[in-house]
Formats: structure tokens, sequence, C-alpha cells
């Protein structure tokens, strides 16, 4: 049986390429989720891994869909073969482990996969530099700014006043008050 996986990373992203792509190979059943490629936890991959048996093939559309680094996609390929399951990727012509040939690409590829990973990594660092020498700071802007803050701890040290009825009147919620002054009333009083 051919077993496909597809996942996306973000809420806005959607699967559908992939899960064509899949039944276009033939797959029989296709996991899918989404999910970051760095979590260890990805409960539609560990459902795809447990489902496959031996003389099954998982098939992916892109080699970053299963695994975020060279060892992790290895370690997972290397215990498929172990237990007598394929692997295959299709938008890597070639890779398809039940092939001697196949595994020798699959080392290639995914050296290749890994560089491009890490270039990118290094390309965001070096222009998230760039941007702070320049004065520029990432993120998100925060909730409470300064005068928030000083009308939250006036608030605060009124013992009437609820700290949801706080946080409702600044427009945040009392977790992000709490963040923001951390001990909450018994830190401004």
């Amino acid at each position: 049986m051919r077993i496909g996986y597809a996942r996306v990373s973000a809420r806005d992203q959607s699967p559908d390429l992939q899960i064509d792509a899949l039944r276009a190979a033939g797959c029989a059943r296709i996991f899918t989720e989404q999910a970051s490629g760095a979590a260890r936890d990805r409960a539609a991959l560990a459902a795809a891994l447990d489902h496959a048996r031996e003389g099954d093939t998982l098939v992916v559309w892109k080699l970053d869909r299963l695994a975020r680094s060279t060892r992790q996609l290895i370690e997972t390929v290397e215990d498929l073969q172990g237990r007598g399951v394929g692997f295959q990727c299709l938008t890597q012509d070639g890779l398809d482990t039940t092939t001697p040939g196949g595994r020798l690409i699959f080392q290639v590829f995914a050296a290749i996969a890994e560089f491009e990973r890490e270039t990118i990594r290094e390309r965001t660092r070096a222009g998230l530099a760039a941007a702070r020498v320049r004065g520029r700071v990432g993120g998100r802007p925060r909730a409470l700014g300064p005068e928030d803050l000083d009308m939250a701890r006036v608030l605060l040290r009124d013992p009437d006043i609820p700290v949801t009825a706080i946080a409702r009147k600044l427009g945040v919620s009392p977790a992000t008050l709490y963040r923001a002054l951390p001990g909450g009333r018994s830190a401004v009083t």
C-alpha cells in the first residue's frame, strides 16, 4: 500500500496541492496535518508511520514536509527501511528508497535540503541584524504602553477593583496584564 503524508506549517496554508499529488501517485491512505516541521510531536505523521506495514511505501510531496533536518530525515527513513517500508518523495525524481539508486539520491537530496534551510536561516539572521543596526526592532508591538502601565499601577492599588475589570479597561487579558506587571497587585502596593 502507498501511504501519503501531507503537512502545512501555517493555518492559512492549504494542503490541497500535496493531497492532489499524493492521490495522483496512488496513495490509498493520506494523513494530513497543520504543524511546524520543527515540532517533534506530529500526530498525523506518527499515525502514518504506525499505519505503514512491511511492503508499504510512505510517500511525501517534498522532503521538508517529512523532516526539518538531515538527521531527522535519515532516522525516519532508516526506521522505515528497518521495518521493510519504502519511502518516496514526489518532487525529487528518483527518490525512491525501494531501489539502490533511490537510496543514494536520498542521501544527496537530504544533505542539499539541510544546506538550503541553513542558508535561509543565515540570511534571515543577517537581515534581522541589519534591521537592528538601523534601529528597527522586530516582533509584535507591546500591548501595554508606558501610559497604560502607569494607569494599571494606579488601578491595581485599589483593592476594590478586580484585575479582570482593569484588564478589560486597558483592552487586554488578565494574563497580558500579569506579564507586563509580574506579581500583579502585590507588586504595586
